[in-house]
């Protein structure tokens, strides 16, 4: 074969594979886009919001340390049940019992010096009662110095005597704080409940916890008869809770049992993080704490165990309903379809001459009718967990593209669409 020959079908071959490529893509545009269709119907919808965080008592009490010492006996183990005035444990109390008796001394002499300062003002007011009986007697025998000297001396013995009884009012006080501090050295249950912690063992030594409460801390009595979950919700969701929505509340402690509760508190304020306090850092999304009680809570539940809430915030009964993947945005247009008994929504303002052109965009979903896929704003309720209600924009029945998500992104307004499952049909019949 020649070289020009060789050429030529070379340059044929070449011409030919090129209307392969035109004619199979032309027919694959013909066939339009694989998605999956979806006709837009009735179902029950359930909008929640999930949470973590921690079981927690209702009710517990930490008891730290007020004064120091040593732990010379504790009377309670970790788990044990506890009533109110219940012996918990023992600071060592020599130090505090020979304060008290320090002060029991000093009470006894500050009444002794009472007693004493009281006889002399009762002799200084006889002294100088008599002074002036003599003086107005006969003026003579008293002169105007002796009168004020044992005017003088009366003043002095009273001003004593009130001091003394002042220096037995301190005594007492300081008495009654001795035998304060060496109650502090005997503690007893505030309350019933279990010892849910025990941070001290016998011999170590108790300070105050001045700084931190964590510190001083002896051991927590929690009262486990009402149980609470502790969640964090971010702030997004926290405006769609109430008091007394209806939680489940699954425990990673009871994996196979799910715990009915409802909410009993919501913060008013955001939880305070190291990070959040720190200048510059206010932008950061906060979380806010909410409080569940459990009506069922296990017998054998523990605090601090780690707890998933599912709060129902809202429902919807036999609602129109679209898949989630299927709402997407686009520019804006007019809805044109017939509304399905909501009004219609007021026209926007045309833009300002000059002002913002921008465009702006709409949620909605692609109708499919005719093997074309039309763009229609359409208008949401709640959010299930694979589905949107859908207040207005579509009618029950209609046909949507309902994924897959690709698709819907790069769909484009009148494009053609196949379902893919009809796709997956016409390669089942293809022969071998």
């Amino acid at each position: 074969m020649s070289k020009r020959n060789k050429v030529l079908l070379g340059a044929g071959g070449a011409v030919l594979l090129i209307l392969l490529v035109v004619v199979s893509a032309s027919a694959k545009r013909d066939k339009g886009t694989e998605v999956r269709f979806e006709k837009v119907g009735r179902r029950d919808l359930v909008a929640a919001v999930t949470a973590s965080g921690k079981i927690q008592p209702k009710k517990k009490v930490d008891i730290s340390a007020d004064i120091t010492g040593r732990v010379t006996r504790i009377g309670v183990r970790e788990g044990d049940y506890v009533q109110k005035g219940q012996f918990l444990l023992q600071i060592d109390p020599t130090i505090y019992q020979a304060n008290l008796q320090r002060a029991q001394a000093a009470m006894s002499s500050a009444e002794a010096g009472w007693v004493q300062a009281r006889a002399n003002r009762d002799q200084a007011q006889r002294a100088l009662q008599r002074t002036k009986e003599l003086r107005e007697q006969n003026p003579n025998l008293v002169s105007p110095e002796q009168l004020e000297q044992a005017q003088t001396a009366f003043e002095i013995a009273e001003a004593n005597a009130t001091a003394s009884e002042h220096m037995v009012e301190q005594s007492r006080a300081g008495l009654q704080e001795a035998r304060d501090q060496l109650a502090k050295t005997h503690l007893i249950a505030p309350m019933a409940g279990r010892v849910t912690r025990l941070a001290v063992e016998e011999g170590e030594v108790a300070v105050p916890g001045t700084f931190s409460r964590e510190t001083g801390l002896l051991l927590t009595i929690s009262d486990l008869s009402v149980i609470q979950v502790k969640v964090q919700v971010d702030e997004t969701d926290v405006v769609r809770l109430h008091l007394a929505d209806s939680v489940e509340v699954t425990i990673d402690a009871f994996p196979d049992t799910t715990f009915m509760g409802r909410v009993t508190k919501i913060s008013n304020s955001a939880i305070l993080t190291a990070a959040s306090s720190v200048a510059g850092q206010n932008d950061r999304a906060v979380d806010y704490e909410v409080e569940i009680t459990l009506a069922n809570p296990p017998s054998d539940v523990r605090p601090d165990l780690s707890a998933t809430a599912r709060i129902v915030t809202d429902t919807r009964k036999q609602a129109l309903a679209i898949p989630i993947i299927a709402l997407t945005v686009r520019d804006n247009k007019p809805v044109t379809v017939e509304r399905t008994g909501a009004a219609a929504p007021p026209p926007r303002p045309a833009a300002a001459a000059g002002g913002d052109t921008k465009k702006k965009e709409a949620e909605g979903v692609f109708v499919v009718a005719n093997g074309v896929a039309t763009f229609r704003p359409v208008k949401v309720g709640i959010a299930g967990e694979e589905h949107f209600e859908v207040i207005d924009g579509v009618r029950e029945g209609e046909t949507i593209v309902a994924g897959p998500y690709q698709a819907i992104r790069d769909l484009k307004e009148g494009a053609r669409v196949r379902s893919s499952r009809q796709a997956a049909d016409s390669a089942g019949r293809r022969p071998s």
